[in-house]
């Protein structure tokens, strides 16, 4: 590139929205033309010298995978909101380099002998957001969001048969999913929900009286709320906060389960917020309210 090029140049950036921006320095207006010619070319250059980079550390980055005799490695898809282990595959270079770039998770058929992509079917896509090896760099995690059921069964993951299940001969119907102690309180929650669709003979569980009583739900939500603010403000130990947070966290996630909302559905929204300030999430909140 030409010397006279770069003084119209003073520097690249990015804006918030994602758009290159070009400061523009001693080019005049009546060399406006020349100087939009300019900043593309630069654009253009400095394009092609950062996807080269990229192209670099790939490389760089899938010669350290420890692959097997077979030019292998294990493959583990989990969900980045929920942790849930999704399935789990083979990949050699081609599939993880092609995970990389596209952002879908891929692997390598053994079968087929072909790199075949989850979703390129059912439409069900993993949305790969990072990828991490492990401390030997024989075993690969995908972490991503699925567009759907991960499993060809129609089950969410891959993983719900439990070994203890078999061993101790229970009895369970449809699948169990490999649940976390957060999710297998929201599954207990949904349960008692569903059993509120049968005539009670009983007297109701704690769980079944709030849901079937929202104020009374609502103030429980409040009492332990400010029970869990007393334990700062009376320097209690830590102990007694987690105690109290506990309450909190149970009874808001039977006012979710009451209102239809799932945990991994806030989870999502903090997601989302990692990269917004305070001040912008707030701001667009207010921005959807008027919409």
């Amino acid at each position: 590139m030409a010397v006279s090029s770069l003084r119209c140049i003073q520097s690249l950036g990015f804006s918030s929205r994602g758009r290159a921006f070009f400061p523009v320095g001693d080019c005049s207006r009546a060399n406006a033309r020349k100087s939009m010619n300019c900043r593309l070319v630069f654009a253009s250059a400095k394009n092609s010298d950062r996807d080269l980079c990229v192209e670099s550390k790939v490389e760089t980055l899938l010669d350290s995978v420890k692959w097997d005799d077979k030019g292998l490695a294990v493959a583990i898809a989990q969900n980045i909101d929920t942790g849930a282990i999704l399935m789990q595959g083979f990949v050699n270079r081609d599939a993880l380099a092609t995970t990389i770039s596209s952002r879908k998770a891929t692997f390598y058929s053994r079968s087929r002998s072909s790199l075949w992509t989850k979703g390129e079917t059912s439409k069900n896509f993993i949305n790969v957001h990072d990828i991490f090896l492990d401390c030997d760099r024989d075993s690969i995690i995908y972490l991503g969001k699925p567009d759907g059921p991960t499993c060809h069964t129609g089950s969410e993951t891959c993983y719900y048969t439990s070994v203890n299940d078999f061993l101790e001969h229970k009895q369970i119907e449809g699948s169990r999913q490999a649940l976390t102690t957060l999710y297998s309180l929201e599954s207990t929650i949904s349960q008692r929900k569903a059993e509120l669709a049968v005539p009670q003979h009983v007297k109701p569980s704690w769980t079944k009286r709030l849901l079937l009583d929202s104020k009374f739900l609502c103030s429980k939500i409040r009492e332990e709320a400010d029970e869990l603010c007393r334990t700062i403000e009376e320097n209690e130990h830590g102990t007694r906060t987690a105690s109290e947070m506990g309450d909190v966290l149970y009874h808001a996630m039977v006012l979710l389960a009451l209102k239809d909302v799932k945990v991994e559905d806030v989870l999502d929204v903090l997601r989302h917020r990692f990269s917004q300030s305070g001040i912008e999430e707030k701001r667009s909140r207010g921005q959807q309210n008027e919409a």
